[in-house]
C-alpha cells in the first residue's frame, strides 16, 4: 500500500490529483476508520500544492468529507468545532494567503452541520461569505 509521503510525491510530479489518485488517499486515510491529524495536515497540503489544477471532482468530495471528519467525529467535541479545532483550521486556510473553492466548501458544510462553531471562526466565515 501506498504512503502519504509516496502518494504526495506523485502528485507532485504531475501537480494535480486525479481520480486514481483520490481513490489511493482515501484508502490510506481511511484505513483505521477515522481522520489524524497528521493525514488532515496531509489533505491541506494536497490541497494548496494543487489549488486552481485541474484535479478530479472527486477530489474536492474527499477533501471536504475528511477534514469535516477529522474536525467533528473526534472524541473530545463530536459533532463541534472546539476552539483548538477552529486555530488549527483557520491556520491551515490562512497557511497559504488564499481561500481557494475546496476550502470555501468545506466551511460552507462545516455551518450547516457543526453544532457548535467558535466566535473567532463563525466571524472568519461571515467575512468570507
Amino acid at each position: 500500500m501506498s504512503t502519504l509521503k509516496d502518494l504526495k510525491e506523485s502528485i507532485i510530479a504531475d501537480g494535480k490529483i486525479d481520480a486514481d489518485e483520490v481513490a489511493q488517499i482515501k484508502k490510506v486515510i481511511y484505513q483505521d476508520g477515522c481522520i489524524n491529524a497528521t493525514e488532515a495536515d496531509f489533505l491541506f497540503d494536497l490541497n494548496d500544492i494543487c489549488s486552481g489544477k485541474d484535479n478530479d471532482a472527486s477530489w474536492s468530495v474527499l477533501f471536504v468529507d475528511a477534514i469535516c471528519s477529522y474536525l467533528l467525529d473526534d472524541e473530545r467535541s463530536p459533532g463541534e468545532i472546539d476552539k483548538q479545532e477552529a486555530e488549527w483550521l483557520l491556520s491551515k486556510i490562512q497557511g497559504d494567503g488564499k481561500l481557494d473553492a475546496n476550502e470555501q466548501k468545506l466551511l460552507t458544510k462545516l455551518v450547516s452541520v457543526a453544532k457548535l462553531i467558535p466566535d473567532n471562526l463563525r466571524e472568519y466565515i461571515e467575512a468570507k461569505s
